[in-house]
C-alpha cells in the first residue's frame, strides 16, 4: 500500500470514530435528563376559575359591610373622619353643662341616648365594628377635645372577635387603661363599663368569647377600684347561664334590643352620677 492510500484510510477511520463518539455522548445526555413536560393548558377567557372565597384575606365574611370595614382600616384606621364634622358643629359645653361622652362600638352607636336620657347633654361617639386600638387613636379628638365632665367607655368585645386582627386580652386591657388614664389626665371623670356577655359571634363563630369576656371584666372591676374610676357592671345584670345574652335582650347575642338597653340605662345613669359626685381619685 502506498503512502497516499494509507493516509486516506487513516483519515476516514478518525472521522468515523469521532462520529460514533459524538452519537454516544448525545444518547447518554438524553438518558440522564428528565423527560420534558408539556406546558400546562392555558385558561381561556371562558374557562372556570377557583370558586369565590367566602371570607376576605383578613378573615372577615365576604360581604359589603366587611369589605367597606377593611378598606376603612387601610384609609383611616381610627375612624378620625367619622365624627370630624359633628365635633366641629357640637362646639364647647355651655356654662354649667355636665356633658357626657359615650365612647364605644356598635353597641354604643345603636344606643338612642336622646330617647333613653331625654334632655341630657349626652354625646354618642360609638362606631360600629371598632376595637380598643381604633378608639384609642380617636380618643383625643372624639372625647378629650369635646371637654366633657364624664366619659363612659364600653369596649372590648370586638377585640375578642378579632375585628382588627388577633389581640391578647392584655392588649385590650392596656388600651382600656390608656383611654381611662388619658381622660383622667385631662380632668375628665371616668366610667368604665363591663363588656356585655356574648356566647358566640355570628360573624366570627367558634371563638368561645364568654370566658374571655368574664376575664376582662374581672380585670376592669379591679383596675377601676385601684384607680378610683367608676365601674358599671352590665355583665352581671344581663348574662344567662351560658355567659351570653338571652334572646329576650338581644336578637343576635351581641347587640341589645330595647329591653337590653332598658337594663343598661339606669346602671349607666347611676355610674355617671357617681362619677360627677366623686370624680377620679386613687
Amino acid at each position: 500500500m502506498d503512502r497516499k492510500n494509507f493516509c486516506k484510510i487513516m483519515l476516514l477511520t478518525a472521522l468515523l470514530a469521532g462520529f460514533l463518539a459524538a452519537t454516544s455522548l448525545e444518547a447518554q445526555q438524553a438518558a440522564s435528563q428528565p423527560a420534558a413536560k408539556a406546558p400546562a393548558a392555558q385558561l381561556t377567557s371562558g374557562a372556570s376559575t377557583a370558586p369565590t372565597p367566602q371570607t376576605l384575606p383578613s378573615g372577615h365574611p365576604n360581604n359589603p359591610y366587611w369589605v367597606e370595614h377593611d378598606q376603612q382600616m387601610l384609609m383611616d384606621f381610627g375612624g378620625l373622619a367619622h365624627f370630624k364634622e359633628a365635633n366641629m358643629t357640637l362646639g364647647a359645653p355651655k356654662p354649667g353643662e355636665d356633658r357626657v361622652v359615650f365612647m364605644g362600638d356598635s353597641i354604643t352607636q345603636g344606643w338612642k341616648l336622646d330617647k333613653t336620657f331625654p334632655g341630657k347633654p349626652y354625646v354618642n361617639r360609638g362606631i360600629s365594628g371598632q376595637t380598643t386600638p381604633q378608639m384609642l387613636v380617636r380618643f383625643r379628638q372624639d372625647v378629650i377635645d369635646l371637654k366633657p365632665k364624664v366619659v363612659v367607655i364600653l369596649a372590648g368585645t370586638n377585640d375578642i372577635a378579632g375585628n382588627t386582627g388577633p389581640m391578647t386580652l392584655e392588649q385590650t386591657e392596656a388600651n382600656l387603661a390608656s383611654m381611662a388614664d388619658l381622660a383622667a389626665a385631662n380632668g375628665i371623670r371616668v366610667v368604665l363599663c363591663s363588656i356585655l356577655p356574648a356566647f358566640d359571634y355570628q360573624w366570627a363563630p367558634g371563638l368561645q368569647p364568654a370566658p374571655k369576656i368574664a376575664q376582662v371584666n374581672a380585670w376592669l372591676k379591679n383596675f377601676a377600684a385601684q384607680s378610683g374610676y367608676v365601674y358599671v357592671d352590665y355583665y352581671s345584670a344581663m348574662k344567662d347561664d351560658r355567659g351570653g345574652l338571652p334572646a329576650t335582650l338581644s336578637k343576635d347575642g351581641v347587640h341589645p334590643l330595647p329591653p337590653g338597653f332598658a337594663v343598661m340605662t339606669p346602671l349607666a345613669e347611676a355610674g355617671i352620677e357617681k362619677a360627677l359626685k366623686t370624680g377620679n381619685g386613687r
